[in-house]
C-alpha cells in the first residue's frame, strides 16, 4: 500500500526554505522521496508514521507527498510558502524600576522578541545597550527626571511601555572607612561614614557584596566580604545612585616563625624579639593570651616586645588588621621559668688559685647560662635541675658570693671562701 500523509506541522514557512517540518501518516518505512510540489528535500524517517524534513525553497501553496517502493501518497496535504512578519518586541519587566536622575545605573529589561534592538529609550532619551538577547537586554540608564516610559525598538516595531521612575533621593557620599584594612578572609566589621546613606541597597568591596549590619543616613556598619590581598574600592548604592569609592586594603595574616629567646622569668619584664612576616601593622602581641607591652616594629619581619608575667609554655601570637598568627608554622613557643635558687656549695671553700670542682645545689638550675664567683665567670656544666658543677676561678683570699644565672634571672648568693695558698 502506498504511503499515506495525514498532516504537516507547521503548514507554512519562508520561501527561502529551511523550515523544519514534521509529517505524520503511515507507510513511511522505506520511503525514498519527500516532495514539496515538484521539489524534493532531505528527510529522516523517524518511524513508520513520522518523518522530519526541512523545506526546499518554493513559492505559493504546494502539495506534500511521500514516495516509497509501494507508491506515492495521494492525499491533499498542503504547505504554504509565506513571508510572515517578525513579531514586535514585548516587555514584561524592568529591574530596578527606579534610579537616580543622573542615570548611569544598570537596568535589566526582560520580555520576548528583544533581539536586534535598535534602540532602548527612557522617555525620549536613549540608553546605552550593554547586552541583548531575545529575552533580556541590559542597559545604562540615561539621565532624566520624573516617571518615564521605557520602550524597546527592533526592526519589527516598538514594544509596549513599562514605567521607570527617576527618584529625587540624593546620591550617597562616603567620607571615611574604619578600619581601612582587614583580613583577606573577611568577616570583620567595617564602619562607613558619609551622607545620604539611608536605605542602602548594597555595599560592595570592589564588586563583592558585604553584609549590612546597621544603616543610618550618616553611617553604615558591614561585615566585610573575603577578598584577595590588594586594595579595593568600597561603594554604597541607594535608590539615589552609587557613592564615590574609598580604598580598603585586604591584608595577609601575620606569621611568627621564631623568637630570639624562648625562655624568660615568670615575672616577665624581659625583652623578646619576635621574627616572622607581615608584622608591620602589629596592634597586639600576646603570650598565651596575655598581652605584651612595649611593641616596637623593627621591620615587616621583626618586632620587639616586653614579655608579660606568666607560667608554663605558651604560644606567642601577633595580631594585625590582617588577622592573628597561629602556631601552625615555625616555633612561636615561649617558656616561663621560675628563678634559680641555691641552697649549697660543695665544697664551700678552696685554694685562691682556683681550679676546684664546686657542686652548686639548689632548684630551677636546668637552664643555667652563667656562674660567677665574686663577679668572675666560672666554667660550669648544668647536671640537672638541682645541680650545677662549676670550676672555681682564681681569686684573692677571702669570701666571695657565688651566683647562678638563668634566663629567669640571678639566684640568691652563697658565700665561697678562697683559702690562701
Amino acid at each position: 500500500m502506498a504511503p499515506v500523509v495525514t498532516s504537516i506541522s507547521p503548514a507554512h514557512g519562508a520561501p527561502a526554505g529551511g523550515t523544519a517540518v514534521t509529517l505524520t501518516g503511515s507507510g513511511f518505512t522505506g520511503a525514498t522521496l519527500v516532495r514539496f510540489g515538484p521539489n524534493g528535500t532531505n528527510f529522516v524517517i523517524v518511524s513508520d508514521t513520522l518523518i522530519t524534513a526541512k523545506t526546499p525553497a518554493g513559492t505559493g501553496t504546494v502539495n506534500v507527498t511521500v514516495t516509497a517502493p509501494t507508491g506515492t501518497s495521494t492525499q491533499n496535504v498542503l504547505f504554504s510558502y509565506t513571508s510572515a512578519p517578525a513579531p514586535a518586541p514585548a516587555l514584561s519587566g524592568l529591574s530596578p524600576a527606579s534610579g537616580p536622575p543622573s542615570g548611569g545605573n544598570t537596568v535589566t529589561l526582560t520580555g520576548t522578541d528583544l533581539s536586534g534592538a535598535t534602540s532602548v529609550k527612557f522617555g525620549t532619551n536613549a540608553a546605552a545597550v550593554l547586552s541583548n538577547s531575545a529575552t533580556q537586554i541590559t542597559v545604562i540608564a540615561p539621565a532624566n527626571t520624573g516617571t518615564v516610559n521605557v520602550t524597546v525598538t527592533t526592526a519589527a516595531g516598538t514594544s509596549n511601555a513599562l514605567t521607570y521612575t527617576y527618584l529625587t533621593t540624593p546620591v550617597p557620599s562616603l567620607s571615611s572607612l574604619n578600619p581601612t584594612s582587614g583580613p583577606a578572609s573577611g568577616g570583620n566589621t567595617v564602619t562607613l561614614n558619609g551622607t545620604n546613606l539611608a536605605g542602602a541597597i548594597s555595599v560592595k568591596f570592589d564588586g563583592n557584596p558585604a553584609t549590612i549590619v546597621t544603616n543610618t543616613a550618616t553611617q553604615i556598619t558591614v561585615a566585610a566580604p573575603a577578598g584577595p590581598p590588594s586594595s579595593v574600592g568600597v561603594t554604597v548604592t541607594t535608590a539615589g545612585g552609587t557613592s564615590n569609592p574609598l580604598p580598603y586594603f585586604y591584608l595577609v595574616a601575620p606569621t611568627v616563625s621564631n623568637l630570639s629567646t624562648h625562655l624568660g622569668p615568670a615575672t616577665g619584664g624581659n625583652t623578646v624579639t619576635v621574627l616572622g612576616s607581615n608584622l608591620t601593622l602589629a596592634s597586639a602581641v600576646d603570650f598565651g593570651g596575655t598581652p605584651a607591652t612595649g611593641i616596637t616594629v623593627v621591620s615587616d619581619n621583626q618586632l620587639t616586645v616586653t614579655a608579660p608575667a606568666g607560667s608554663g609554655t605558651v604560644v606567642v601570637t601577633v595580631t594585625t588588621p590582617g588577622g592573628t598568627s597561629t602556631a601552625a608554622t615555625g616555633n612561636p613557643y615561649y617558656t616561663y621559668l621560675p628563678a634559680p635558687a641555691l641552697t649549697s656549695l660543695t665544697p664551700s671553700h678552696g685554694p685562691d688559685l682556683g681550679g676546684d670542682a664546686i657542686v652548686l645545689g639548689g632548684s630551677n638550675l636546668t637552664y643555667t647560662d652563667a656562674v660567677t664567683f665574686g663577679g668572675v665567670p666560672a666554667s660550669f656544666a648544668a647536671i640537672s635541675d638541682t645541680q650545677v658543677v662549676a670550676t672555681s676561678p682564681g681569686g684573692a683570699p677571702g669570701t666571695v658570693n657565688v651566683v647562678a644565672h638563668t634566663p629567669a634571672g640571678n639566684s640568691n648568693p652563697l658565700p665561697y671562701v678562697y683559702d690562701p695558698s
